[in-house]
């Protein structure tokens, strides 16, 4: 194993597709390793977006500490390489204290960039990307996403046609280096990790998942997830919101784009397709070891989490850093 700095300490990461149960698997699975978690979901990042984000609630985070959350306001974009220097500190702190990392999250790119690091592209292109902008005010971003897919149909199928930072940037590398982005990053490849690492990933069936996801939409609304939304917007932060999964939707509802009847329905449809994505993009990872709870409830998870443990326990301890 080549890293940037050695000895690192060995990690777990716990991923899966939104609503899967891996935040409550993790909580599980911290407690009986006496562990930390580092939050890997690019939009809990973000100061007083909770409700909608699943954020931990301050009960779960008193229950085990909880890093790479609520890191910067939301006016404030957050890269994968900015998060990767966080989350090696936060990794390096929890080390220093005698502690275990577990990481967990559903964002594929960022847990990417931190086993693997970034791959190589071309630096910003302020002229082409103030093109790109301007496209972005006069069009929207359904037009540069549609613009995308023309150019790279594996990265636009990835990316969420709102996701407008992703998608400018991937067409500036595609225009600066004359091919397109997701190229780049298979010559990246299945190089060398940054960390010694176990990759766990939990799926449901499909019935089961997509009623969960209908369900956690409406105890969200239920919970005040439309004032959340509405105090976000007269702070300002409409343009973050816009171009995020469920905020969007919600949005679109306050601002008399979209029915309430059918709320739930579209932010339903739209998570469940974002899943789909995330468990493809997790199917081409390498390493990753699925996990299924049987049965797919609290109950199982209790039971996965039993399981887990002593196998995680051992490993943790034949992995420790002077052994690598």
């Amino acid at each position: 194993m080549s890293a940037a700095r050695e000895p690192r300490s060995p990690i777990v990461v716990l991923a899966g597709p939104t609503a899967s149960g891996k935040s409550s698997l993790a909580l599980l699975l911290a407690e009986r390793l006496g562990a930390e978690l580092l939050s890997v979901d690019s939009q809990q990042v973000y100061r007083g977006m909770d409700i909608g984000t699943a954020k931990p609630s301050a009960e779960e985070q008193a229950r085990v500490p909880h890093h790479g959350i609520d890191l910067v306001e939301p006016d404030t974009q957050l890269t994968a390489a900015d998060f990767v220097a966080l989350a090696d500190e936060a990794i390096e702190g929890i080390a220093a204290r005698g502690g275990r990392t577990l990481v967990v999250g559903g964002t594929g790119l960022w847990v990417r960039a931190l086993l693997r690091g970034l791959a190589p592209a071309p630096p910003r292109d302020e002229a082409l990307r103030a093109e790109l902008e301007a496209t972005l005010e006069r069009e929207g971003s359904p037009a540069l996403h549609r613009r995308l897919l023309s150019q790279d149909p594996e990265t636009a199928a990835r990316l969420h046609p709102n996701d407008h930072v992703r998608i400018i940037r991937a067409l500036e590398v595609a225009a600066s280096s004359g091919e397109p982005i997701s190229r780049h990053q298979a010559r990246h490849g299945f190089r060398d990790f940054r960390y010694r690492h176990r990759y766990l990933a939990l799926r449901l069936p499909r019935e089961l998942h997509r009623a969960r996801i209908r369900r956690r939409v409406e105890e969200m609304l239920a919970a005040g997830w439309k004032a959340e939304v509405e105090r976000l917007l007269a702070a300002g932060h409409g343009a973050r919101l816009r171009r995020v999964l469920g905020y969007a939707q919600l949005v679109d509802h306050l601002e008399g784009r979209l029915a309430g009847g059918e709320l739930v329905d579209r932010t339903t449809s739209r998570t469940w397709a974002y899943a789909k994505r995330q468990l493809t993009w997790l199917q081409g990872e390498p390493g990753v070891e699925w996990l299924a709870p049987e049965p797919p409830d609290a109950a199982g998870l209790e039971a996965l989490a039993g399981r887990l443990a002593p196998e995680l326990e051992a490993w943790f301890v034949g992995s420790a850093p002077e052994r690598c």
